[in-house]
């Protein structure tokens, strides 16, 4: 179809403002945008609807017609139901550029203009499966979470395709849930994380004992490197062995899935600012009332976006994460995916290469178990140098105790700190541990005081293979019982006192001294 064709009888009631001599251009699809700087999104022939949110003076026009049309977009299409009549240096920005500027009447809903669009551009979708997703971005673009499953629905019952959008944490962001195992989602994550991280070109290929998947990435930004908070699409099948067009089909999936993620991103960007300004408080040690009001505006946005009264939580927790290895930001973004599950409520502040995360409890509260096991799959992804620390504090049931949770959070994050592994978190439970302490410690007075201890009894075993720190290990965890540890070891006590002696005989310690076990005891778990 062509720009004038939506001028006119039964087409949805435009206006004309601007570049009348460009109507016969031809349109090929349409995007629904607020951003900015949408260029990125758009493939050339789109007529680009927009409620004109991301105008906040005149030089702004000048800038979004000049980029939608350097993406090769063959016309405008802005709406008055947000901000009004159609400014008039929007349309001088438009006569510059000749690009055709129609005016939505606030009565007419972009989904009408898109499905007329769409009806007309693709009238023989079996033809081209590739215009078929192009005509239904507009599903993504209008109906928010809904669109994706729409767009899946409508390629797995016409064209018996199974496509999935998955979270790094394993969570179905739409497709059918149930023909997806949490253990096949968790494998297929890990392969995706995989290679990326390996910079293998895309499609990356899972085989799984149900079948092969092909895993394309849809990043909400093309630039980032080796993200692990952008969503996966998931197509069952070899994508490498399909026809061209079939191939083009499952590229343009992977689009609509980044576009609908970036969308979803904006609509996010109130509340982190909510969110720092939160942070920025405890921090400053704020007046609690003044907590209280950013957390009640916190209440009200979302339940302006789930629907229903705004409700103040109870209680809330505070989550204190820490990002070594990787790029700033990617924490922040690592845990609005893993907390969408558990609530929308949860503010996620930036701080640097870290993030905290003020999040209502109980009925929400994620201990430090369970977000272990959420972030678990994101250790494929993380490089030798990359690792997530996380510290969960316990309930504050006032505005004027987040401040002590922070703490809490923050010290039980040096906790997970201190642990070996790519992915490591941290509770409250675990602040009145010796852990604590040893966490504390610099790095250096660690490694000397295990070093004293252990280096000679762990060269003795390389020597000898004597069993020494195995030994030691058992006849600690023993309470120093001869019989107990003997029998746990499968030896004779004759043989335990031996090896007991070499250890103290290397060490210059005594044993059956609390003092000595308790030094023992922390060496090895440093160690």
């Amino acid at each position: 179809m062509r720009v004038r064709d939506l001028l006119a009888p039964g087409a949805p009631r435009l206006r004309l403002l601007a570049a009348e001599e460009e109507l016969d251009r031809q349109v090929s699809g349409v995007m629904t945008t607020d951003l900015q700087d949408p260029g990125r999104y758009l493939h050339g022939g789109e007529l680009v609807l927009t409620g004109m949110l991301w105008r906040t003076g005149p030089d702004d026009s000048e800038r979004f017609v000049r980029t939608i049309a350097a993406g090769g977009a063959v016309a405008l299409a802005a709406g008055e139901a947000e901000v009004g009549p159609v400014p008039e240096d929007l349309v001088e920005a438009c006569r510059r550029h000749r690009m055709p500027l129609l005016v939505v009447p606030d009565d007419v809903a972009f989904g009408t203009v898109a499905e007329y669009i769409g009806r007309q551009v693709s009238a023989d979708r079996a033809a081209d499966l590739a215009a078929l997703v192009d005509r239904h971005r507009l599903l993504v673009s209008a109906a928010g979470g809904g669109g994706l499953d729409a767009v899946l629905d409508l390629l797995g019952g016409d064209l018996d395709l199974d496509c999935w959008v998955i979270a790094p944490t394993g969570r179905v962001v739409a497709g059918p849930a149930d023909r997806l195992s949490a253990e096949d989602r968790d494998q297929l994550v890990r392969a995706h994380l995989a290679a990326q991280r390996q910079r293998r070109r895309p499609p990356h290929r899972a085989r799984l004992a149900v079948g092969a998947y092909s895993l394309l990435p849809a990043p909400a930004d093309p630039g980032a490197e080796a993200p692990l908070a952008d969503w996966l699409l998931v197509v069952a099948g070899d994508v490498t062995e399909w026809t061209a067009k079939r191939q083009q089909l499952a590229e343009n999936l992977a689009r609509l899935v980044a576009a609908e993620r970036t969308r979803r991103d904006e609509g996010r960007r109130l509340r982190r600012r909510i969110a720092d300004e939160v942070l920025t408080l405890l921090r400053q040690d704020a007046d609690p009332l003044e907590i209280s009001r950013a957390l009640q505006a916190s209440a009200t946005m979302a339940a302006k976006y789930e629907g229903g009264r705004p409700e103040t939580a109870d209680s809330w927790l505070i989550l204190s994460a820490e990002g070594t290895g990787l790029p700033e930001g990617t924490v922040r973004a690592v845990l609005e995916e893993a907390l969408t599950d558990s609530t929308d409520r949860a503010l996620v502040a930036g701080a640097g290469s870290g993030a905290v995360v003020v999040l209502p409890a109980p009925g929400t509260a994620v201990p430090a178990d369970a977000l272990r096991e959420l972030l678990a799959p994101l250790e494929a992804g993380l490089g030798s140098e990359g690792r997530i620390t996380v510290g969960v504090s316990a309930p504050a049931s006032e505005a004027d105790g987040l401040r002590g949770a922070l703490e809490e959070a923050r010290h039980a994050r040096r906790i997970a700190a201190a642990r070996v592994g790519r992915v490591c978190v941290a509770g409250p439970e675990e602040l009145a541990s010796h852990v604590l302490l040893l966490a504390a410690v610099p790095d250096e007075v660690r490694r000397a005081f295990r070093s004293r201890l252990l280096d000679k009894v762990i060269a003795y075993d390389l020597e000898h293979q004597a069993d020494l720190v195995r030994t030691l290990e058992a006849f600690l965890r023993s309470d120093g019982s001869w019989t107990r540890c003997a029998a746990q070891l499968h030896v004779h006590v004759n043989t335990l006192r031996y090896r007991i002696g070499r250890i103290e005989e290397l060490t210059g310690r005594d044993l059956s001294r609390l003092e000595d076990r308790v030094d023992f005891y922390l060496a090895l778990e440093l160690a």
